[in-house]
């Protein structure tokens, strides 16, 4: 498994836009999703000795891959998974793209989506990523990492899904 560095993000908003729009699967089944989570525990193994959790679900929950990379995560990271994924499910973009959109401001962003006193259950922070299927309109599953700097959450799961597409491609599927 590769231990090449995380690529950095694009700096702009149009840039990480185009990066999410063309992260597109012909399908997405359970299959799919174990490679892609198995893909990602592994170049995380490889990459840093820092715990982080991976997990994938469904639009409606359905939790398809969740693992760990190393000993060591603590119960909060669920919550923060949690957050990333809910903010993903409600705008239609990546955690990360919402946290460049408003300055990594908590209190913007919670106050131009009136949130209140539930914008708790949200997290503008890199590391959840949607998925999207070709002939499908919306978002089909989130795809979330949360251990590193948020930068390298986004773009671990951004270039996990790119070599998932690309090796589906290779197989015809």
């Amino acid at each position: 498994m590769s231990t090449e560095p995380i690529s950095p993000p694009p700096k702009d908003l149009a840039g990480l836009s185009a990066l999410e729009n063309s992260l597109l699967f012909r399908a997405f089944t359970a299959d799919t999703a174990f490679d892609l989570g198995t893909h990602l525990r592994n170049r995380l193994r490889a990459l840093a000795p820092s715990p982080c959790v991976i997990s994938i679900a469904l639009s409606n929950a359905h939790l398809l891959f969740h693992a760990c990379s190393h000993p060591g995560t603590a119960p909060d990271s669920e919550i923060w998974v949690a957050r990333k994924r809910k903010t993903v499910l409600r705008w239609g973009v990546s955690s990360y793209y919402m946290g460049r959109k408003f300055g990594g401001d908590e209190r913007k962003f919670a106050e131009k989506y009136m949130l209140g006193e539930g914008a708790g259950q949200y997290a503008i922070h890199g590391g959840a990523v949607p998925v999207r299927v070709e002939g499908m309109e919306g978002v089909v599953a989130v795809v979330v990492v949360s251990g590193l700097r948020q930068e390298e959450d986004h773009m671990v799961v951004v270039e996990g899904m790119e070599d998932c597409i690309r090796e589906m491609g290779e197989r015809g599927e």
